[in-house]
């Protein structure tokens, strides 16, 4: 008898996830909350910078979205630190910082919420896998891998439409990921109603965005990530003279090895340009005039991380690892106006770096997890300059150029959890966290309206001590989150108001009559003491969530601050709130969300109040043939007047009036 082949060698399979490694103890003990796929698609439409309204104590500097407001106030923070524009949260997306390498804002039309997998939003600072700028904690973006194919367009008031095509497809052994989006709308007023005069109109915007991501294995177990993404965003602000442009590109590389000595390796590069003119208008609004005009703001930065995990056990886990990042930003501009012809062209600019090594080591045992990381940075500060020239005969007018600086800067975080009963642990945590100034806080004097703001060269980085203490209880259907927590930042950067117009000032020139001259200036302190809680109930097709956040911001201040202290920093309400009921059985959805923040104050003196704002969204979706399903979205529901900002002289501007939403969506699930 003929002896039977052996049989052939089992075939691995190999699976590509285009994530980073797993999740470590330490980052499982972080307070966080997270939007997972299944509520991403229901909220479908939403801009990222909307959902973000579901994590009580996600604050942007503004209240307005990136339809209506001004680009470089679109910065976000976590629990209360106060806000200049520039982030004190770090926002990632697939490992990559986001945050404009010039200025520290949020380019938001460049992400798509529909090309997401996840938000997860960690709340607390010294997250030192993160980088500086984690002060608050870090908003983490991680992108679909699913194989399918997703086409929406919807249309909206005001003329508004957008779409959205993404792809998914298996190529060979590796996952080709492709996704464009783009957005248009004739705008609102930003001007509330009883404020307007024949200067005011409607804002109308402009956005596209691709990006495509390639996902392959090399071998068996290494595999490489590589994005590459573009946008444009136009917008106005409703005058005359105030259009603006950003465009900018984003390329990464990653590898990861998810064996027995996992590790990762990470590349990015990031070009940005900005282009804004801004207008001053007369008390009676009847007319606009060009106040300056930033006709070139290149910025670029290059960064990398590197990280390894040895193989210690189950109970044990240490990673090691390294980053770094280097950013260069210019301002080039026509200001100081007369007559509509501009008298001065102004460049500021320079370059920063930082560069660290970290640690963390977690021990896991039967119902105690402990967690302590360090990290080490070197940081740089270079090249910086603020030149003026004659437009008329091109005489230098002023010409600064400034020392460069450096220094080291320690941060670390020590955290532990403690299971008391099945479902119900207790954690806590200490830790301390920093921000480098960015370049246009550094170097760029700018003008809002009357009001002139200085730069300041010599601003110290931001340094952040904190602690909380909280509980968890899960069960099968529910899950509850308290916290309580205490912060304290130090050499927080803020806009100190000096004097009042008319007159001339350092750095800025003159200030007419109504206006305000400030500098960006290192206040001793800002101190928040907090608590968050957030629930998750699930049901069947059924679910709600709630967040919230009450906290007690104040200012401690001396010297040339010293009339702020004991108030509160501005921009930074107390109180805020988001409850959500939804009911999604795959084909057919429907979303209520509730949103609330208390008021905030627009000056740091407290004198100028924005009221607080109730907003109500909805949307809903309908199955009406295979694959294919019309969605309805209403945001303000009820047309509640949100207040944004308001001048010297009490006039408000408002935010995100009520936008009805119509429109169709194809989805098809696994490959072709």
């Amino acid at each position: 008898m003929q002896a039977l082949p052996p049989p052939d060698p089992p075939q691995q399979v190999i699976v590509v996830t285009g994530r980073a490694l797993p999740r470590t103890v330490a980052e499982r003990v972080a307070h966080s909350e997270v939007l997972d796929e299944a509520q991403l698609r229901t909220a479908a439409g939403s801009g990222v910078d909307q959902l973000l309204d579901r994590f009580a104590g996600v604050q942007l500097f503004r209240r307005s979205d990136a339809r209506s407001a001004h680009p470089t106030s679109q910065g976000v923070t976590l629990r209360a630190l106060g806000g200049n524009a520039a982030s004190r949260v770090q926002l990632i997306v697939d490992g990559v910082p986001h945050s404009d390498p010039f200025g520290g804002w949020i380019a938001w039309p460049a992400l798509d919420a529909r090309d997401l997998a996840e938000i997860r939003v960690s709340r607390g600072g010294g997250n030192v896998v993160s980088g500086p700028g984690a002060l608050g904690g870090v908003i983490d973006l991680t992108s679909a891998t699913d194989e399918g194919v997703l086409a929406a367009i919807e249309g909206g008031s005001r003329s508004a439409f957008q779409s959205h095509f993404s792809a998914r497809q298996s190529v060979g052994a590796g996952l080709l990921a492709v996704s464009l989006q783009g957005n248009r709308g004739d705008g609102f007023i930003p001007i509330a109603a009883n404020f307007r005069g024949p200067a005011d109109r409607a804002a109308p915007y402009r956005n596209a965005s691709g990006r495509t991501r390639w996902i392959a294995p090399l071998g068996t177990a290494i595999e490489a990530q590589l994005g590459l993404s573009a946008f444009v965003d136009e917008r106005e602000r409703g005058l005359r003279y105030t259009a603006n442009r950003t465009r900018g590109g984003d390329a990464s590389l990653r590898l990861v090895a998810d064996q027995r000595w996992a590790w990762s390796l990470l590349g990015f590069g990031q070009v940005r340009n900005f282009r804004s003119s801004f207008a001053s208008v007369d008390p009676k609004r009847s007319e606009a005039r060009r106040a300056s005009l930033q006709y070139d703001v290149p910025g670029k930065s290059a960064g990398w991380s590197a990280e390894i995990r040895p193989p210690l056990g189950e109970r044990l886990q240490l990673r090691l690892g390294a980053d770094g990042r280097w950013m260069r930003g210019e301002s080039r501009e026509l200001a100081s106006y007369s007559a509509g012809r501009p008298q001065r062209d102004r460049r500021s600019g320079g370059r920063s770096r930082y560069a660290g090594l970290f640690g963390e080591l977690s021990v896991e045992g039967e119902t105690v997890l402990l967690t302590t990381s360090a990290r080490i940075d070197r940081w740089g500060i270079a090249d910086g300059e603020l030149v003026e020239r004659s437009v008329a005969g091109g005489a230098i007018l002023a010409n600064s150029d400034y020392p460069s600086r450096h220094g080291w800067r320690p941060t670390g975080r020590v955290a532990g959890a403690m299971t008391f009963a099945p479902g119900l642990t207790v954690r806590s945590a200490a830790y301390l966290g920093w921000r480098l100034p960015t370049i246009n806080e550094l170097f760029r004097p700018f003008r809002a309206g009357p009001d002139a703001t200085a730069a300041n060269p010599d601003l110290r980085p931001e340094r952040l001590r904190g602690a909380e203490a909280g509980l968890d209880w899960t069960s099968r259907q529910f899950k509850f989150s308290l916290t309580a927590f205490t912060n304290r930042l130090e050499d927080a950067i803020a806009n100190v108001t000096l004097a009042a117009g008319p007159g001339s000032f350092p750095g800025v020139g003159f200030v007419g009559t109504g206006g305000v001259y400030r500098q960006r200036q290192n206040i001793p302190a800002i101190r928040v003491h907090g608590v968050e809680a957030s629930a998750r109930w699930s049901h069947g097709a059924w679910l709600a969530t709630l967040s919230s956040s009450l906290t007690d911001p104040q200012v401690h201040a001396a010297g040339s601050s010293a009339r702020l202290d004991g108030l509160r920093p501005a921009q930074t309400p107390r109180v805020a709130a988001s409850a959500i009921l939804g009911w999604d059985d795959s084909a057919r959805s429907a979303n209520l969300a509730l949103h609330y923040e208390g008021r905030r104050f627009e000056d740091d003196f407290n004198r100028q109040e924005l009221a607080s704002a109730l907003t109500v969204d909805a949307s809903a979706s309908l199955p009406i043939h295979a694959n294919m399903s019309l969605v309805a979205r209403a945001e303000n529901a009820l047309n509640a007047e949100v207040e944004a900002g308001v001048t010297s002289n009490g006039v408000i501007e408002r935010a995100r009036p009520r936008t009805l939403w119509l429109g169709l969506r194809f989805a098809r699930t696994g490959g072709t």
